[in-house]
């Protein structure tokens, strides 16, 4: 059983990059609670053979994830890229076009590799001040509409406002919350990994 389970995942896996922050570099807790190990989970129990490679940075910003991603699309040639960056450009206040020119050529690279990407949409505190953050929070569907990929809305709406899913830092999703993130990308991710 496990040596069946070695065999599918790892000679025929295709990999899926993780290009994330900290929401997706499990802050603050051991890397197996994150959801991104709790989505591998999944695609295990459904016999799926895809593996996926987490190269999330706590603290990342769309230019970090720039300077990096083409050595990891030409080192694990990933299907599949999920791109979960943004959160700390508008935490920082950077401008929203900059974000978006970032976040566009991060996909442009991507599907240049020959990767499909997945676009996951984060939202920042409203002290921003509305104008500000709706514009940063447009980016993720324009740029899915502009760039004919799919998205995942504000990725953690669910939990946001839940007692006892976000950590004191009130940013960052708890332990409690992985498996509901993981639930949610499931949700956009499987019809990609059916039509690949």
């Amino acid at each position: 059983m496990v040596v069946l389970a070695l065999f599918s995942t790892t000679l025929f896996a295709k990999n899926i990059l993780v290009l994330g922050d900290s929401i997706s570099a499990a802050y603050n807790m051991p890397t197996e609670k994150g959801w991104v190990n709790v989505l591998q989970q999944t695609l295990n129990e459904n016999d799926l053979p895809y593996t996926l490679i987490n190269k999330s940075i706590s603290g990342d910003t769309t230019r970090g994830g720039l300077a990096r991603i083409d050595k990891a699309l030409e080192q694990y040639k990933p299907e599949i890229v999920l791109l979960e960056l943004g959160a700390n450009d508008g935490l920082r206040g950077f401008p929203p076009f900059l974000i978006k020119k970032n976040l566009r050529e991060l996909i442009k690279r991507s599907k240049k590799a020959g990767a499909q990407v997945l676009l996951l949409s984060m939202r920042i505190p409203t002290n921003y001040g509305k104008r500000y953050t709706d514009m940063f929070y447009n980016n993720y569907p324009d740029l899915a509409e502009e760039m004919d990929i799919p998205f995942v809305p504000f990725i953690l709406e669910d939990i946001a406002l839940v007692q006892g899913m976000i950590q004191k830092d009130g940013l960052h999703p708890s332990a409690k919350a992985q498996p509901i993130i993981a639930d949610k990308v499931w949700g956009y991710l499987e019809p990609v990994l059916r039509a690949d």
